[in-house]
């Protein structure tokens, strides 16, 4: 089965860190940046999920998820949103998010949305919206 790749977006050096190194012990290929605008260089060899913060030094998640779900070679991607901003769930779904987590997360939390959006579970159920 071919590795999945997940690349997380957040200015918080701890949160990447720790979620990275989880991510890798969980048998995926992690990409990450600090850098919001970073994300909407992507164009070749992307990842099956972005992890994207809201709230990021000078950017706003929801403008860079917006963005990428307006063009065809990134519309399809996965994109989960993180924040520390529990009350802005509907403005990320509203942007174009595939699902929202709010910070301080479980492990376990982060592991089965990001298994059901890029389908690398048995338990992967159909998330119809």
């Amino acid at each position: 089965m071919k590795q999945k790749k997940i690349m997380i977006a957040d200015d918080d050096p701890g949160i990447v860190d720790a979620v990275e190194m989880l991510l890798e012990f969980e048998g995926y290929k992690v990409t990450s940046t600090l850098d919001g605008a970073a994300v909407l260089n992507l164009k070749d060899d992307l990842p099956d999920l972005l992890l994207l913060d809201i709230w990021m030094s000078g950017e706003d998640g929801r403008e860079i998820c917006r963005q990428l779900k307006s063009r065809d070679e990134t519309r399809n991607m996965p994109v989960l949103m993180i924040s520390a901003s529990r009350g802005i769930k509907e403005s990320a779904f509203a942007a174009g998010a595939d699902d929202f987590l709010a910070k301080p997360f479980e492990m376990n939390d982060l592991l089965q949305k990001i298994e059901a959006l890029t389908g690398n579970s048995t338990l992967s159920t159909n998330l119809a919206v």
